[in-house]
């Protein structure tokens, strides 16, 4: 969808622009001239407008970033915020990393880990129902300058902000029956026990089509773009997939003026719905939650093989955050610890969510990066094909292996990640026939993650691949 501000051109017309009309009055003049004005500042309007870049162009090459979920769950809080948005400048904005995304309940003064607070949250919203960050969580909130104080202070490091949201009006905005800025509706109006969320209660639906419900999410967008967000992460939004809200939420975005990417949870989004979250959505779950655990890595071959169709510039499928480095300090499920994913694992994560060009959200908490963690999102080589590759596709999967591969257009190179899924202790050879890759004679491989070259190969490459492992490569011709 197209940016809906209007810009007033002051278009000049005089009398030699009209039509001759016989014996017109001047009033009638005038009323040629208005229309006519009208007329071509709608055209430069919609020349113009058709020139821009639609909101796809906001997230060009998929998002890279943290979000404090897996580390935190609800109960994140702004010196750790700060802290990883300081960690994030200093090593890894050079690479491409720059979203810093505060997840699920900000506005509650009282959550927990392991589960949420529901017997006695303390809610925080304005006077239109509209949630602000809990201010013993977020000191800089307080006075009601809402997120704005610790935006400016990651703006300042170069880097972008982002949050998490609930779809829907609050409970207790109903409760209280607040009124929609910008609309003579309240909450109460605009509400539905239809589809409420099953595993958190925090909100209502909000009904499209029914006055101020419109009004209601674009008075939270405006919001939002006041306190200078980049990101929102709407959940409770995919499955079901919610397409009237998720319509509205477009529309409010746009009206903001504001490059707000639109991340949609939590997943399996519905297959049926690819075609409109891809035309609403920058990006969009694939998955429930995932964790670090081998099985929901495994299972991610499969998701990522039938999402691969609806990948386009600007709209990507989300295999969710990356599990890796300390998580669980004091999330939602699970304690404190360094992922429970090998090194080779962490390999195959990575490489996965590379060749296939998801975002990458890294879920751990980034001072605690040891210098493992830190070398897996600093490999430009690696973060290239993530950001620049095209035709990204699965090559083969049989017993001895999976194959993806890609393009760089650039150059004519070929990308190819190996992966060896198999539970045996001894490594295997995970054969590519070079012919199949266009490449006839003599070739150049390089491995990626080691910054290797590997020599020249004729026929075919077959290099062993561990347990659980992977390998990244360019090949090139001679």
């Amino acid at each position: 969808m197209k940016n809906e501000r209007y810009v007033d051109r002051g278009v000049r017309i005089n009398n030699s622009c009209l039509p001759k009309v016989k014996k017109a009055s001047k009033a009638r003049k005038k009323r040629y001239a208005v229309g006519l004005t009208f007329l071509l500042s709608f055209l430069l309007f919609a020349t113009t407008n058709a020139q821009q870049k639609d909101f796809h162009s906001w997230a060009a090459t998929p998002p890279m970033g943290w979000n404090s979920w897996d580390c935190f769950g609800p109960t994140v809080v702004e010196a750790e915020v700060k802290a990883n948005a300081d960690y994030m400048a200093k090593n890894l904005k050079a690479s491409g990393w720059e979203y810093i995304i505060v997840d699920i309940r900000w506005y509650v003064g009282n959550d927990k880990a392991h589960g949420y607070n529901e017997t006695d949250p303390d809610y925080v919203l304005d006077q239109y129902g509209r949630f602000q960050p809990a201010v013993n969580r977020f000191p800089s909130a307080a006075g009601g300058k809402g997120f704005k104080p610790l935006a400016d202070y990651i703006h300042s490091k170069g880097l972008k902000f982002g949050i998490h949201i609930m779809r829907g009006i609050p409970v207790e905005a109903v409760k209280r029956n607040l009124p929609i800025l910008g609309s003579k509706a309240t909450a109460k109006d605009i509400y539905s026990t239809d589809k409420q969320c099953k595993w958190l209660k925090d909100m209502y639906t909000v009904v499209a089509g029914r006055d101020g419900a419109q009004e209601y999410y674009n008075s939270l967008f405006k919001l939002y773009a006041s306190w200078g967000l980049d990101f929102v992460k709407v959940d409770d939004l995919s499955r079901p997939y919610h397409t009237a809200e998720v319509e509205m939420i477009r529309k409010a975005i746009d009206l903001t003026g504001r490059k707000i990417v639109l991340s949609t949870s939590p997943g399996e989004t519905p297959l049926a719905s690819a075609p409109h979250v891809q035309q609403h959505a920058n990006m969009w779950r694939t998955v429930d939650d995932f964790w670090d655990n081998w099985k929901m890595l495994q299972e991610h071959f499969d998701v990522f093989a039938r999402w691969n169709a609806y990948r386009a510039p600007g709209a990507w499928p989300d295999g969710d955050m990356l599990p890796i480095g300390k998580i669980g300090i004091r999330a939602e499920r699970g304690n404190p610890r360094m992922t429970a994913f090998t090194h080779d694992e962490q390999y195959t994560l990575m490489t996965l969510w590379t060749i296939f060009r998801s975002p990458l959200m890294f879920g751990g908490n980034l001072p605690d990066n040891d210098a493992f963690t830190l070398s897996l999102l600093n490999n430009k080589e690696v973060l290239a094909v993530l950001k620049y590759s095209s035709n990204n596709k699965e090559l083969f999967r049989n017993a001895s292996g999976i194959a993806w591969v890609a393009d760089d257009a650039k150059t004519g190179d070929k990308y190819v990640a190996l992966f060896n899924p198999a539970d045996g202790d001894e490594p295997v050879k995970i054969a590519v026939q070079l012919k199949e890759l266009g490449f006839n004679s003599a070739c150049k491989v390089r491995d990626l993650w080691s910054n290797k070259d590997l020599g020249k190969f004729t026929g075919e490459f077959a290099p062993a691949i561990n347990k659980h492992g992977t390998g990244l490569y360019r090949i090139s011709a001679k």
